[in-house]
This record gives structure tokens, sequence and C-alpha cells, in this order.
């Protein structure tokens, strides 16, 4: 059995979010924020959305922007790896 080729692994989805809590092993919670214009009135509307993500190296901390990019699942909760960590919390 061969591996997918690198352009199958390039179609995954990628997210950026912020770090929220980094409480657990090799693991991170992350909160994606996207825009939305809400239907009626026009008005740009913040969804949020907090999902798990594998963090191997435990680099990560609280407040931290990080990429994001979806993977197979590694558990119960996790379908997401952090890819890069784009700015530090300060």
């Amino acid at each position: 059995m061969t591996d997918a080729p690198a352009e199958a692994r390039n179609r995954r989805q990628v997210a950026i979010g912020t770090v929220v809590s980094d409480k657990m092993r090799k693991t991170v919670v992350v909160e994606i924020v996207r825009l939305t214009r809400h239907q009626t009135y026009g008005k740009r509307v913040a969804g949020r959305t907090r999902v798990k993500a594998h963090d191997e190296q435990g680099a990560c901390r609280e407040g931290d922007t990080v990429r994001l990019m979806e993977t197979r699942p590694l558990s119960k909760d996790k379908r997401w790896r952090v890819v890069e960590i784009l700015e530090r919390a300060v």
C-alpha cells in the first residue's frame, strides 16, 4: 500500500485560529473565528468554532495564533493537527 500523493494531501482543509487551552498533553484547543454576513440584515457576524488539535512537540501556548490542517481521526474529538505557529502570545 502506498501513501497518498502530495496533491491529495494538499486538498485538506487549512484553518487559522487562536489557542484557548493547552492544558492537555499533545493536544490544544483552538478557536477558529469566521465572519459571515447575516442573511436578513447584512451585518457581518462572527461565528466561532472550537476544535481540538494535535500538537506533537507541545510547543503551543495559550494565546498563540496557529495554522491547522485537517487529518484522519486521531481520537474521539481530534481531527486537526498544528502545522505551524504563526504568532506567539506576548
